[in-house]
């Protein structure tokens, strides 16, 4: 090594952050307590901060979030400053989402961009959700919740100035989906023709029509927060865009996001009516489910999609992990999804023809 050479080393998280605060929140001192990486997070890394802030306007003790990057990421997701951005606006819109309060943006000092937002209380972890002690109608209560957060998060509706990385969709938002996950496919350059199948499939079934509102583009069970059987927070906003408001609800309905509790359609908790009806508190207008099976169909492609693209990071050395490795052997399981679901929707249609 040429001892010449300077090399600079990078602060360890509890300084950066102290350092950070102090001058965005108009500190005198900030003390970290405590810095503990939270589960889950195969995209971002979330590490739980609990400190002090001495002097200025926020002064006193403050339980946040670091979301930050993970070594690699998907390139269909969102940065951490355009994920900022938007949780900013779900926030305003009073949707039940962490405080949004500063975001860092990395001029090669830390070496990644991250935001802080308030630590919300509660679980995220779904199998023991899905399969705990939850009477029936406290899991319609809950999916009632969700559903009057996402029709709240439904309202805001394009433009919004902040939102310029955001492309809208042209025409049908069915369609710009299956031309995404086209282009994606054809991109790993490895031959699926279940997906192309069903692909195909869904170009031809598109509903006709249709709003097009802000979407999280990945809620689902796993990612919001139960505290005391009630929803605390909705969480991981990265996939956030522009779309049918149906693919939210098709997401959370998907076969893959019910973690073993088959016989509850919505995210293994409970019905996808019980979620209509919290839904309509907020439009005041019942929430229409015929397109949900076409759009369960879309969410088991996705996940598809995502199951080859997590694969590839492994595959190609750009982020060797058993996780990753695991995901894409999913995938023969989402195909088989896709078979059947598309089959009884057409085993239906027959019967009513």
């Amino acid at each position: 090594m040429d001892a010449n050479k300077e090399t600079t080393q990078k602060p360890d998280v509890e300084t950066f952050v102290a350092g950070f605060l102090q001058r965005e929140a108009g500190a005198e001192a900030v003390e970290v307590h405590s810095c503990k990486r939270l589960g889950g997070g195969a995209i971002q890394e979330n590490l739980a901060l609990d400190l002090s802030i001495s002097g200025g306007p926020w002064a006193g003790r403050h339980t946040l979030v670091l979301r930050t990057d993970s070594p690699s990421g998907l390139s269909i997701s969102l940065s951490r400053a355009q994920e900022f951005a938007v949780l900013k606006v779900a926030f305003a819109a009073g949707v039940k989402v962490p405080e949004p309060l500063w975001l860092h943006r990395d001029q090669g000092e830390f070496g990644r961009d991250f935001y802080l937002m308030r630590r919300v209380g509660g679980s995220a972890a779904a199998r023991p959700l899905v399969r705990g002690d939850l009477t029936t109608d406290e899991r319609e209560a809950l999916l009632a919740e969700m559903g009057s957060e996402l029709a709240r998060l439904h309202q805001v509706r394009p433009p919004v100035a902040s939102f310029d990385f955001l492309s809208v969709p042209e025409g049908s938002p069915a369609l710009a989906r299956v031309a995404e996950y086209r282009r994606l496919i054809d991109a790993i350059g490895r031959p699926q023709p279940t997906l192309e199948w069903a692909l195909r499939w869904l170009e031809l079934n598109a509903p006709v029509g249709g709003e097009t509102v802000l979407t999280h583009g990945d809620f689902r069970t796993g990612n919001y927060m139960v505290e005391d059987k009630r929803l605390s927070g909705i969480l991981d906003w990265e996939f956030a865009g522009w779309s049918d408001p149906m693919e939210d609800l098709g997401w959370l309905c998907a076969r893959c996001w019910r973690f073993g509790a088959w016989e509850h359609e919505a995210g293994g908790i409970g019905s996808a009516e019980a979620f209509a009806r919290g839904y309509a508190t907020v439009t005041g207008q019942p929430l229409d489910l015929s397109a949900l099976p076409y759009w369960k169909v879309m969410g088991t492609m996705r996940w598809a999609v995502i199951a080859l693209m997590q694969a590839e990071r492994h595959l190609s050395g750009e982020q060797p992990s058993l996780e990753l490795a695991l995901t894409g052997r999913m995938l023969p399981e989402i195909e088989l999804d896709l078979v059947q679901e598309i089959n009884a929707i057409e085993e239906e249609r027959a019967r009513h023809a």
